[in-house]
């Protein structure tokens, strides 16, 4: 047996690495609380499970251009207590957070889910990934 793995330690190896690289968006997910998801499934939520996209970008970026149809809650209401009225009321209706590229959404993400919303996910990418997916995109009156 010794012998084969001394004999075989680059294949081993590169087995190794190829399954490790395998594994790594699924223990990345994990890592993240399975937190975010690509625009395509995000869309999929949208159109199946009526899933809201919630826009937590200040008041002027948000006027410049957001998905079409994303409600605006700025990142501070989340930190205040009642839980924005633009969020459902169902607490097990998805609810997809969106920031410019996807990083500070994850706060509200958090914040989101301690108020019971088990079903709260960023859009992996945020905006920019939204519009490099051709996704439409609104402008509304600052």
């Amino acid at each position: 047996m010794l012998e084969f793995l001394i004999d075989n330690a680059v294949l081993l190896l590169a087995a190794l690495t190829s399954g490790g690289l395998l594994l790594w968006p699924t223990l990345r997910g994990a890592q993240m609380g399975g937190q975010a998801v690509s625009v395509p499934e995000a869309v999929r939520l949208m159109n199946r499970e009526k899933a809201v996209l919630v826009d937590i970008r200040d008041a002027a970026t948000y006027a410049a251009g957001h998905a079409m149809g994303a409600r605006h809650v700025p990142m501070d209401a989340f930190s205040k207590s009642p839980m924005p009225a633009a969020l459902p009321n169902n607490k097990t209706t998805p609810v997809l957070l969106m920031c410019d590229r996807g990083m500070s959404a994850s706060k509200a993400v958090s914040l989101l889910r301690k108020g019971g919303y088990e079903r709260a996910h960023t859009v992996e990418g945020g905006m920019a990934a939204w519009r490099e997916a051709q996704m439409p995109v609104e402008k509304s009156a600052a």
